[in-house]
């Protein structure tokens, strides 16, 4: 009896737990497309919720009309359907639509398309368990059965989420996580109660499982000059090789975001921003102590290491994964003034005790967004009261300089001069460019100023120093007083980046 009254709170418990699953690793599809922003996570969420309601509102509907046991194992096996068949969607569509849709539409149509249907099936379910378990425990009152269902259903929900985040993700790819799901559910539903032979039954899960595993593989070996891919704590991390200014290079792919490179043919730095490293020369010419803010393929690091051999380079890298990959395939050195720390950067800078004379800030959540807590007058006044005396402070920022309403630039801008007096801002590209790039921003915690037409910049050795004059920003021709300070309170980072790409993607 106690068995017979424990099959559907089972059952919804292992659906429950696979509504997160799919949600959650949901964001990591996605997320290669369309990026990791407020968009793509308030879109996954807002479509599963509505594809639940809906289901919930079905559900109870048929539970009524229809309360058979068949049909509400039916309906878990077809879910598992759902959501290998979606998933394989996913793939087709994703990878021939997913770049052409822009970064705030595209979350929206590509959650709906692909996991609308899963969801609004596992949705009925919880009032058609109700319904089945309120007929096998006649004794128990409405309120107690639905209380119990809940119970499962959330309980379910809550080990699906942590285990997505601390177990699935981390150990095994998406394509695995969600065909494993599905097939799941599938099992879950020919097992449950269907009429027919076991062999039968296993005959069906082989004839859908092995059409599914080639399909996936082959998508996956069809992947152009991709010599490694691994879904990380964080995103999804792919390395590749391919041409860059006519020359042989490697990439490191973050989610959306071609976050690193490195040339194979030489050790020059490949993207133009990362050589502006190279200002510390003008402020703190032999610094000691460095702090790079986010690894990538640890370019700057490893640039700073051959420039200042008594120097000592802290690297904060938030994913592990990423310092592991700088050895593997980016000629990362075994140096012991080498020293990486697999955490957020603010909150390495809030506990180290170090003063830095040099601090490098070049940290991405997803595509070409910096994670919110990295752009704030708070991160910045911590930022300036760990540089030394005489230090510098070097940050990468992406964004235009044209005129708007809003501007996330010319925000950060105003909030970098609120904390750092004396502090320049260039731009990589042109000063006179409405497009957007990449944008230097230097403090100096010190009173020096600095004359960027002097000869000791003008004749210098390095191009990048020689040119400043013609990359410095004026804002003094800038209205900075329209434009909001950003702070942890309020710092809409993900939407004013979205602003300024939308009419690009």
């Amino acid at each position: 009896m106690f068995l017979r009254k424990s099959i559907i709170p089972f059952f919804v418990f292992v659906t429950g737990a696979c509504v997160l699953i799919v949600e959650i690793t949901a964001i990591r599809i996605l997320s290669p497309y369309f990026g990791n922003t407020i968009f793509t996570v308030s879109s996954v969420i807002s479509v599963v919720l509505a594809a639940l309601s809906a289901g919930y509102y079905a559900g109870g509907k048929l539970a009524d009309k229809y309360p058979t046991e068949k049909l509400f194992f039916g309906i878990i096996a077809a879910s598992g359907a759902a959501v290998i068949f979606l998933h394989l969607t996913g793939i087709l569509f994703l990878s021939n639509f997913g770049y052409k849709i822009s970064i705030i539409d595209g979350p929206i149509i590509s959650s709906l398309l692909l996991f609308f249907l899963q969801s609004f099936l596992l949705g009925t379910l919880s009032p058609f368990a109700i319904k089945l378990q309120k007929m096998r425990a006649e004794e128990m009152g409405v309120g107690s059965v639905s209380g119990q269902i809940f119970f499962w259903s959330t309980f379910g929900s809550i080990v699906g989420s942590l285990a997505a985040g601390f177990y699935l993700i981390p150990n095994f790819g998406i394509d695995k996580i969600i065909l494993g799901v599905g097939f799941l559910l599938i099992i879950l539903g020919l097992f449950g109660n269907f009429k027919m032979p076991v062999g039968f039954k296993l005959f069906i899960i082989i004839t859908l499982f092995l059409p599914v595993l080639f399909l996936v593989n082959f998508f996956e070996a069809n992947a152009e000059n991709v010599i490694y891919q691994q879904d990380s704590l964080y995103q999804k991390v792919v390395v590749h090789e391919g041409v860059y200014a006519g020359r042989p290079t490697r990439f490191l792919l973050q989610d959306r975001n071609t976050s690193a490179a490195m040339f194979l043919d030489s050790e020059e730095l490949v993207y133009p921003y990362t050589k502006y490293y190279a200002l510390y020369q003008l402020f703190n010419p032999d610094p000691k102590e460095i702090l790079a803010i986010g690894g990538g393929a640890y370019s700057v690091p490893k640039a700073v290491l051959a420039d200042l051999p008594n120097a000592n380079v802290d690297v904060a890298e938030i994913d592990p994964l990423i310092f592991e990959l700088g050895k593997m395939y980016f000629n990362v050195p075994d140096d012991f003034r080498l020293h990486n720390f697999a955490q957020d950067g603010r909150r390495f800078l809030h506990d180290t005790s170090k003063k830095y004379d040099f601090i490098f800030s070049d940290a991405y959540a997803s595509f070409y967004s910096t994670p919110e807590h990295l752009t704030t007058q708070e991160f910045f006044t911590l930022a300036k009261n760990k540089l030394s005396d005489g230090g510098v402070f070097i940050a990468n920022v992406v964004g235009s300089l044209g005129e708007k309403p809003q501007s996330f630039a010319f925000s950060e801008m105003k909030t970098f001069k609120s904390v750092f007096e004396n502090s320049y801002f260039f731009a990589v590209n042109s000063a006179d460019s409405l497009h957007i790039q990449n944008l230097i921003f230097v403090g100096y915690n010190g009173n020096n100023i600095i004359d960027f037409n002097s000869a000791q910049i003008t004749k210098s050795k390095n191009p990048i120093i020689a040119g400043l004059p013609e990359k410095i920003i004026d804002t003094k021709n800038i209205n900075l007083s329209q434009y909001p300070i950003l702070t942890d309170n309020f710092a809409p980072v993900d939407y004013l980046i979205s602003r300024e790409f939308q009419n690009i993607y």
